[in-house]
């Protein structure tokens, strides 16, 4: 991230991007995710999560505790407070439920005019934004980001740090139908654990266990099931759902090899 903010003048570039990675080290899985990406394991049938999404709605608190230590950050036009709907001023004075850095169920505030200002975080589910600009709170990059038609920094608030889980393949033994599957967010948004499970069920058995492109054609039915159909009314899925509109990227890494499929 350090090197991205550095580079970004001589490159001329700007912009950032989720990072999810899957280090293999003396028998472990390392997985290290910043953004909404996400991986699963799927072994013997059952689903391991190995990350988890960081939005807005996950990395509340965080995002909130940040606000309250610095307030400049919001450069007077934002508030940390939550409240379940925007603030109307005709409500000064009323009382409203609100949550602030420290809460996790919700109270009750008098209503005064810093409230009136516009929520760091606004939305629900993928519509979520911090700052009404972006709806991922950690990742590489996006050092100039601003919220539109001011000077108000995002990228104090964008973590670059991941989340690292780890899981150790000597305590299994794995079969070559044990997979761990890394995708973004274009996958996920359409698909979900279980589906994509099933997906990965579905190919693996229609090839022999040692043949290796079966698990590049498992990454390509995932791609082009979460894309859809081109049809009239847009992108479509098989129950008829729009399909992603999202970069859909995915890996399907095997597990267990040839020699000890059972």
């Amino acid at each position: 991230d350090d090197q991205i903010e550095r580079e970004r003048a001589s490159q001329r570039l700007s912009g950032g991007c989720c990072a999810l990675a899957a280090i293999y080290l003396m028998g472990k899985f390392y997985v290290a995710n910043a953004g909404d990406s996400r991986a699963i394991i799927i072994r013997n049938g059952e689903i391991i999560p190995m990350s988890r999404e960081f939005t807005p709605e996950t990395e509340r608190q965080r995002l909130q505790f940040l606000a309250f230590l610095r307030p400049e950050l919001l450069g007077k036009e934002f508030t940390h407070l939550e409240f379940p709907r925007r603030i109307q001023p005709k409500e000064l004075g009323k009382k409203m439920l609100y949550r602030d850095q420290n809460m996790n169920g919700w109270a009750y505030k008098k209503i005064e005019e810093d409230d009136l200002k516009f929520p760091l975080i606004y939305g629900e589910g993928k519509k979520a934004r911090v700052m009404a600009t972006i709806g991922v709170t950690r990742g590489l990059g996006d050092h100039d980001l601003k919220v539109f038609s001011s000077n108000i920094h995002i990228k104090p608030f964008l973590s670059c740090f991941p989340e690292v889980r780890v899981y150790d393949l000597t305590q299994y033994e794995h079969c070559p139908d044990d997979v761990l599957v890394l995708g973004t967010d274009g996958l996920w948004d359409v698909t979900d654990d279980k589906e994509v499970a099933g997906v990965v069920m579905e190919v693996l058995t229609s090839y022999e266990p040692n043949d290796p492109c079966r698990y590049t054609m498992v990454a390509q039915e995932l791609v082009v099931r979460s894309r859809g159909v081109l049809k009239e009314r847009g992108w479509r899925l098989a129950n008829d759902k729009l399909g992603s509109g999202d970069d859909i990227s995915v890996f399907v890494i095997p597990l267990g090899g040839p020699g000890n499929y059972t």
